[in-house]
């Protein structure tokens, strides 16, 4: 071939490849994973919230499908967090409590949206271990474990730097300047931009230290729960707003890593509040509300800073032309508690922790303002990113693609039940070890150590807050062996070992302990106990 028409024919070779990457980028839709830590479906005005208002999160769901009833598996961060990026549940992909570290080699719906063509990208907390960098990614600039809440340090593509500021802002800032300056716009990215905040202990931004000072945010009805109705576990649990928040979780003493600036503006806000309840030497049900009342409004000043720059990278997509083609999630690692039966934190199958927000704006396909009460999960998160992107689905992943139902199309034969195995005992809050199932109306949980082989049912209907365990009773004894039953076949459907894994005990085959691998019980029939005469 002559130099000249070799030249034509290379130009003409390049400028095809170009245009068939920007069809390609065009027809198949950006994804933009928005993901906090810790953040309650209850801290959501789009959720019906009567304690904070959260308007650029609500933009999402006026835009598009809010979920009701999305269930994670295993309610604690870095579990959630493999989950997602496997879809596949803690027993399988081989993450199951904090403290594990995440096998990085596996399987993983990032690196498959690479083979896709896609560019890929993730911003933030990764809690899955500073072993190796995350695989699959085309950048990664992520915290060091939990991260602090100013001045973090992070790992950038796997080598150390340095932030100032508020670390709420500066991950915005750097998934912004990602999209702004390093993105390749002919080819479609999924960006996975996921925030620290709300997590213990709830720092808020300099911008939000006073508010909500001048306001009293009304009180859970639950919040000086006795747990009569419930078994040992809810007794026994170390997670209480009223016994286990430190002073530092309530500011009583300062963060140790801020600048003297920042240091000045925190004292400037904090200081005059804790010597006036210094000097009120409050005690009883008085020192529990002041500590709820401090808890609360700084985890709703974490919330507001999350919100605000929200609306910053809605704002950026709009003006740069993204919003029409970009597939924006909200979600949070699992929910959590805001006092309801005197908690904080997460962990439990109950509602406030077994549920966790779920919000998808996908331009001309998901209908503005719809909602959605099918039972879905973060399991079906890699599923989903990967069917809107055209790829395969591998036959091992777990969960099930959301985009039918995106599409207001439900499957006939989408789950009607829900299985969730939560591990972490002996471990921190002192949760113990149980597994479930859920139909959204009644749940069946099973709680399992050597010394505990306790059951609890709920009927969600009467009993919204699960106050009242109603195991065993007559009236419920047709739903709980139905409920028995599909327990079994989903853990034999998910291949649930009869033990718990030696990765539960959180240092794997290297544990001198993980010979103790607690054996779990098989599910007992339910026993019809005679009838109970009312009190006269």
């Amino acid at each position: 071939m002559r130099p000249r028409m070799k030249s034509l024919f290379l130009l003409t070779a390049t400028a095809l490849t170009l245009l068939t990457s920007a069809t390609q980028a065009a027809e198949r839709p950006n994804i933009l994973f928005i993901f906090t830590d810790d953040h309650a479906f209850q801290s959501i005005s789009a959720y019906g919230s009567k304690i904070n208002e959260t308007p650029n999160i609500d933009r999402l769901a006026r835009e598009g499908m809010i979920f009701h009833r999305c269930y994670v598996p295993n309610s604690i961060c870095g579990p959630v967090r493999a989950v997602i990026q496997t879809g596949k549940y803690s027993h399988q992909n081989g993450f199951l409590v904090n403290g594990n570290k995440f096998n990085g080699k596996q399987q993983t719906f990032p690196k498959l949206l690479q083979q896709a063509g896609y560019q890929t990208a993730v911003v933030g907390k990764w809690h899955l271990g500073e072993h190796m960098p995350p695989q699959g990614y085309d950048y990664s600039e992520v915290l060091i474990g939990q991260g602090p809440y100013y001045n973090p340090p992070m790992l950038k593509n796997g080598k150390r730097t340095k932030h100032i500021g508020y670390t709420t802002d500066i991950i915005t800032d750097l998934a912004l300047a990602w999209l702004q300056k390093t993105r390749d716009p002919q080819r479609p990215f999924m960006l996975m931009y996921q925030h620290k905040a709300p997590h213990r202990n709830w720092q808020p931004s300099p911008k939000h230290l006073h508010l909500y000072d001048d306001v009293t945010i009304p009180e859970p009805e639950t919040l000086f729960d006795d747990y009569s109705g419930r078994g040992t576990p809810a007794k026994t649990q170390d997670m209480t707003i009223a016994k286990t928040m430190t002073d530092s979780d309530l500011k009583l003493v300062p963060p140790r890593n801020l600048t003297p600036e920042q240091r000045e503006v925190w004292d400037a806000a904090y200081e005059p509040k804790n010597q006036a309840f210094r000097a009120a030497n409050l005690t009883g049900k008085a020192l529990v509300r002041w500590k709820y009342q401090r808890y609360i409004k700084d985890y709703l000043r974490c919330i507001a800073s999350v919100d605000d720059n929200i609306g910053r990278m809605l704002d950026y997509l709009d003006t740069s032309g993204l919003a029409k083609n970009t597939m924006v999630i909200y979600s949070s690692d699992q929910g959590f508690y805001l006092g309801e039966h005197g908690w904080f934190d997460k962990r439990w199958m109950y509602e406030e922790s077994l549920r966790t927000p779920l919000i998808v704006r996908w331009p001309g396909a998901t209908k503005p303002g719809s909602v959605n009460r099918d039972i879905v999960s973060p399991l079906d998160f890699a599923e989903t990113f990967l069917d809107v992107a055209g790829a395969p689905i591998p036959s091992d992943m777990q969960g099930h693609s959301l985009q039918p139902i995106l599409r207001g199309n439900t499957p006939k034969n989408w789950r009607k039940s829900f299985y969730y195995h939560y591990y972490e005992f002996p471990g921190w809050h002192d949760v113990r070890r149980h597994y479930g199932v859920t139909n959204g109306r009644y749940k069946l949980i099973h709680f399992y150590e050597p010394d505990i082989d306790e059951w609890e049912l709920y009927d969600l209907q009467s009993d919204p807050h699960e106050l009242q365990s109603v195991y065993d009773t007559p009236q419920l004894a047709k739903v709980q062996s139905q409920l028995v039953a599909e327990l079994a076949r989903l853990r034999q459907a998910l291949d649930v070992p009869a033990e718990d894994p030696p990765a539960s005990l959180g240092g794997g085959k290297d544990n001198p302990n993980s010979v103790k691998i607690r054996q779990q019980k098989k599910p007992a029939p339910p026993q019809r106990q005679p009838e109970r005469k009312s009190s006269p």
